[in-house]
């Protein structure tokens, strides 16, 4: 029986975000998490349906990566993909399956291009959500998005009190590259009640710090941070030099760390961790 995964504020735990494949075959995906076996890794966090698209079920992800590395699962749930009657379902599924822990979002919009073929369900809100992971016996954790494009921290950290209210057990926030957003962060929080997940997502390019910056809304990649990988004579390393800097300061004023491997890089965890 796999330990249940949870989060305090005396035990700092790390888990990987695993994106799930766009198919059937979880394999190549399977393989590589094996293959991290050696690293203090606590668990594995599955996104379910990233960015809006269609991707293997997280629950049945979930499954397969506790059956094949021995290492409990988050499951990610959002309003967006199903209505209330499946909701309930999927956490009751998790739990018969040996899934303690979910993660709830709202989810990403789809986008506007596909809204003619692809609708949104949302019958319940975030705040449902919570209740009913709670509700199922499952340690329900959230997500702290502070609204960098609108400077909206303190609007988000009243969010995430409600969401503390109707009983969120834990917060994950989005990712994070300077000693200047921890502080913020640590300064907005204040005494929140719940342990708190510091998000890291590697940088691998300049490109790719041009465009979390730029385009991926709740993520701002600080200028200097965007000038030291355009200076890198090698940016990977310079994107996993960063991720160790958040890591450190993540032991420091967090619970935990949730990394996030870029487009299925998970090689560069043995660098960071």
């Amino acid at each position: 029986m796999i330990r249940p995964l949870t989060f305090s504020e005396t035990d700092f735990r790390i888990t990987v975000e695993v994106v799930p494949p766009a198919g059937a075959d979880a394999k190549p995906l399977l393989d590589a998490l094996v293959n991290l076996a050696d690293l203090p890794i606590d668990g594995f966090s599955v996104a379910t349906n990233p960015v809006a698209t269609p991707r293997m079920s997280a629950l049945a992800l979930c499954a397969l990566i506790q059956e094949r590395t021995g290492r409990p699962a988050v499951l990610h749930c959002t309003t967006r993909d199903h209505n209330r009657l499946s909701q309930q379902g999927k956490l009751w599924g998790a739990r018969a399956l040996g899934i303690h822990t979910v993660l709830m979002a709202t989810g990403d919009y789809v986008a506007l291009k596909e809204r003619n073929i692809t609708t949104t369900v949302r019958d319940l809100d975030v705040f449902d959500l919570v209740a009913l992971g709670r509700g199922t016996g499952l340690h329900t954790g959230v997500v702290l998005d502070p609204r960098p494009e609108s400077r909206g921290l303190e609007r988000e950290v009243g969010r995430l009190r409600r969401k503390v209210a109707v009983g969120a057990q834990f917060a994950v926030t989005q990712p994070v590259y300077d000693q200047a957003q921890v502080a913020a962060l640590v300064q907005g929080l204040g005494d929140i009640g719940i342990p708190v997940i510091m998000g890291i997502l590697p940088l691998r390019t300049p490109k790719h710090a041009e465009f979390l910056h730029a385009k991926v809304a709740g993520i701002e990649v600080p200028d200097e941070v965007r000038q030291r990988m355009h200076r890198a004579a090698d940016a990977v390393a310079e994107g996993v030099l960063n991720a160790r800097e958040m890591l450190a300061l993540a032991r420091e004023h967090f619970a935990g760390a949730c990394i996030m491997p870029p487009f299925d890089h998970y090689e560069v965890l043995v660098d960071i961790i």
